[in-house]
């Protein structure tokens, strides 16, 4: 078998480069198979992570992102997977399910974890009120396991009432490894003892642990795997690994043939590529990885959750404004990037009005530059129509977008669906 190119011979255009990265995260084409749990299972296996996000003005943000790359699905399926062991839940890039064969890189605290600030909240807990945690993991293991919502409040004098602690108990609690998630019930945890929720995947909890060398070259090889292509500063955010790489970091990954080194016409580092993706490489410097995918994307997609890579790779500036106090908001509350054919070229504000069955589209942005035609207003028009119909919304409706000719396209397009 021989050996892939590993110098700077290896060239490929910015948008060959795009392709390559959305075939790897499954968003290059729209999907051919009818949705299945083990395709949704596949979906997370390819991403290694699928971050979590409680917003629901459109599906919760983890259902989002697998709808955009495997179409119309039940979402008590990732459900099913989490409580039949398929999946796990972490602390990695933030708050995420990753999938079971990867447990042993996210199994126990170590420095690698140090800097996030999940596990210093964590660290700070156990200083704190270790007593009481160790008591509460106790108290789970004799009785069994609980939920946050077991605990949410307990009354004080006078009728006035009060958050309780053991919430921030259990979260301490499982992000330094000591509970796990066994099951989600209406989208809440639900916290058992690690060895209960293992016993029913004996390879898992028998497996040797890893060193934090072995951890930490998993983890860098892996985000360049599941992102396809990136440059070296990208590579630690994907796991929320520390520091940030740099190129000479990867030159031995290169020498030993493991890392592909590319050129990316317009970028200003090299990029990388693993070399399980050599093929799909091929593919992309012969032009023949063609996007055809429009759709919807979260804003915790992994194409989009690193501000700095989408901004080098798509020209596409994103930041979450959900988050930001309503007159700091440029675009929105809850703002979906639209994919369109192997570029990012808008964005749109939307909320899920589900007891009214209605897709709002309270404002639609598109990309300095990008022609808003006919053919553009139906391919958004079909990506909005399937978000809206599996939301269980099918009537929509558009109030704005920044060209008026373009909200009237869009409407047109939209009422010939119907």
């Amino acid at each position: 078998m021989s050996r892939p190119e590993t110098g700077s011979e290896v060239r490929i255009s910015a948008q060959q480069a795009r392709n390559l990265h959305l075939a790897v995260q499954g968003l290059l084409t729209p999907p051919r198979a009818r949705a299945t749990r083990a395709r949704v299972l596949a979906a997370i296996e390819r991403m290694r992570l699928l971050q979590i996000d409680t917003i629901n003005v459109v599906a919760r943000s983890p259902y989002l992102v697998l709808f955009s790359r495997i179409g119309q699905y039940e979402p008590c399926w990732l459900d099913d997977l989490l409580a039949r062991g398929k999946i796990f839940e972490c602390w990695a890039h933030e708050a995420c399910f990753a999938p079971m064969v990867d447990f042993a890189l996210h199994r126990h605290p170590s420095p690698i974890r140090a800097g996030h600030w999940a596990h210093q909240h964590a660290v700070r807990a156990h200083r704190e009120h270790g007593a009481q945690i160790a008591q509460l993991i106790e108290r789970i293991r004799a009785s069994g396991p609980v939920k946050s919502s077991d605990f949410e409040r307990e009354e004080k004098g006078g009728g006035w009432w009060q958050r309780s602690p053991q919430k921030r108990w259990l979260e301490a609690a499982f992000v330094r490894g000591e509970l796990m998630i066994a099951r989600r019930e209406n989208f809440q945890r639900v916290y058992d003892v690690v060895a209960r929720v293992l016993a029913r995947m004996p390879q898992i909890a028998q497996a040797p642990r890893l060193r934090e060398a072995q951890i930490r070259r998993e983890f860098l090889l892996g985000a360049v795997r599941a992102l396809g292509v990136t440059q070296a500063r990208w590579i630690a955010d994907y796991f929320r690994t520390g520091k940030k790489y740099k190129d000479v970091d990867l030159q031995a990954f290169v020498d030993a043939g493991e890392l592909i080194r590319v050129e990316v016409r317009g970028w200003d580092a090299p990029g990388y590529v693993h070399r399980d993706h050599a093929p799909l490489l091929a593919r992309a410097r012969r032009s023949a990885l063609r996007a055809t995918q429009t759709t919807l994307l979260s804003p915790f997609d992994p194409v989009v959750w690193d501000r700095e890579r989408a901004s080098a790779m798509f020209g596409f500036d994103y930041r979450i404004e959900c988050y930001l106090p309503a007159h700091k908001r440029q675009f929105g509350y809850f703002v979906l990037p639209i994919l369109h054919r192997g570029k990012l070229i808008g964005r749109l504000d939307a909320k899920a009005h589900r007891d009214e069955r209605i897709f709002e589209i309270k404002s639609l942005h598109l990309e300095e530059g990008i022609d808003g035609d006919t053919a553009l207003a139906a391919d958004i028009a079909d990506a909005i129509h399937a978000c809206a119909q599996w939301h269980g919304t099918p009537r929509v409706e558009v109030c704005k977008s920044d060209s008026p000719a373009f909200t009237k396209e869009l409407r047109k397009a939209l009422a010939r669906l119907l």
